[in-house]
């Protein structure tokens, strides 16, 4: 009977502990695992000391800041830019990075800046603003050898957009396009040119032709003299 007492008291220590454990563990996966620390921006009520902090959550950074800062007991979190207070846990984990945050102790309060220029708000979004015109330039290569190429793209108020695509080939390909050019702009210079000299030339062997002629057919002397003469008048034959 006593053995019987023993052995089962043996027994009832590891499985309490694998009990035990096993609690544990599940408690741990249910609670999920522990958020990463967060950047964030603060500082003293009258913005003379300002201390970047990374914390998970609002207590470990109410401790931090309290630190930091060297401020009594209870510390109280507002925001730097309008002074909304920082209370509940999920408040706090809306909340972007390094957001500029003021730490209150007791008797303390949030006043606005006396000038807007010595305000740090980095959690403030910049305003949207409306482009007029956008114009871009890519150049890229599309084969090693190529001498690249050069995309431009304009866009107008966001809206309308039209690009063009300057495309360079490779050295020797552009060469030898160009020796093309400048041999079929030749031969066409030299067809305008020999065609030029040709009706030239025939213009002065007609005009040769016609003087040969003149000179081996001269015209009669009758030919030469006009076919009648005037009449002389009636008092000069009288004489």
């Amino acid at each position: 009977m006593d053995y019987a007492k023993s052995l089962s008291q043996r027994l009832a220590v590891p499985v309490s502990k694998c009990v035990s454990a096993s609690a544990s563990m599940t408690q741990q996966l249910l609670a999920g695992p522990a958020p990463s620390p967060r950047p964030y921006r603060v500082c003293n009520w009258d913005r003379s000391l300002r201390k970047g902090i990374m914390a998970p959550s609002l207590a470990e950074l109410l401790r931090q800041a309290q630190s930091a800062l060297s401020l009594p007991a209870p510390v109280m979190l507002v925001l730097d830019e309008d002074g909304t207070a920082v209370e509940t846990e999920a408040f706090f984990h809306t909340l972007e990075e390094n957001t500029a945050l003021m730490a209150l102790s007791k008797g303390q309060s949030w006043s606005a800046p006396k000038t807007r220029g010595s305000q740090v708000g980095l959690s403030r979004k910049p305003p949207r603003r409306i482009d007029v015109a956008c114009v871009t330039f890519d150049l890229y290569k599309t084969h090693p050898k190529d001498l690249g190429c050069l995309n431009v793209k304009a866009t107008l108020y966001g809206t309308y957009s039209m690009s063009y695509d300057l495309r360079c080939y490779g050295a020797r390909r552009l060469v030898k396009e160009a020796l093309r050019w400048g041999l079929f702009t030749m031969q066409a210079t030299g067809h305008v040119l020999l065609g030029t000299s040709c009706y030239m030339q025939q213009l002065l062997d007609a005009t040769e032709e016609e003087q040969k002629e003149e000179e081996r057919n001269p015209l009669p002397l009758q030919n030469l003299l006009p076919c009648s003469l005037p009449a002389l008048p009636y008092k000069k034959m009288l004489q």
